[in-house]
């Protein structure tokens, strides 16, 4: 094994452990914080396959922008941190069972399709990735409405996490 190839296998394992505990830590706040340990290992998984640029989006747009959010919405709108209400429903079993079988049929799925043992090509000479993305991203025609939709999407989620925080509730006004 490379080094390459011992420091994707060290990454992805910390990138499945931070996922795991995602969805399992009981502390809205502490599942927060191992998304932000998750999304970083997804940038290292981009930085070793030399997507420079996707892994600096990463980091400065999940990290940066989301994931705060997520936090800030959390601690603006929880009073107590602590969810005291059962983790699992009495049918967890069905959907592990349907993770299950879905993981299998695209392991099935994918170990009949070539493309595991091919490599890419070489980007021609002159190949301007960076800015056929630039123009992509601003052009009317590609992405720019959905970054806007996603922008304005974030905006009303904090505005109305402040307005949740500030409202007073009924039985806070009357003490």
């Amino acid at each position: 094994m490379t080094a390459q190839q011992i420091i994707f296998l060290f990454v992805a394992l910390f990138t499945l452990i931070s996922a795991v505990m995602v969805v399992t830590t009981r502390n809205l706040v502490h599942a927060a914080l191992w998304l932000v340990s998750t999304l970083f290992g997804v940038a290292v998984v981009y930085a070793l396959l030399n997507a420079n640029f996707i892994a600096v989006v990463q980091v400065v747009v999940y990290i940066g922008a989301i994931a705060i959010l997520f936090i800030f919405a959390v601690m603006l709108t929880r009073r107590d941190m602590r969810d005291t209400g059962p983790q699992m429903n009495k049918n967890w079993w069905a959907g592990a069972l349907v993770a299950a079988l879905t993981f299998a049929g695209l392991v099935s799925l994918l170990q009949e399709w070539s493309g595991f043992s091919k490599t890419a090509s070489d980007f021609p000479s002159g190949f301007d990735a960076m800015g056929l993305l630039g123009e992509a991203l601003v052009s009317p025609d590609a992405y720019v409405l959905p970054f806007e939709v996603a922008s304005v999407l974030l905006l009303a989620a904090l505005v109305g996490a402040v307005y949740v925080a500030f409202n007073p509730r009924s039985g806070d006004s009357q003490k």
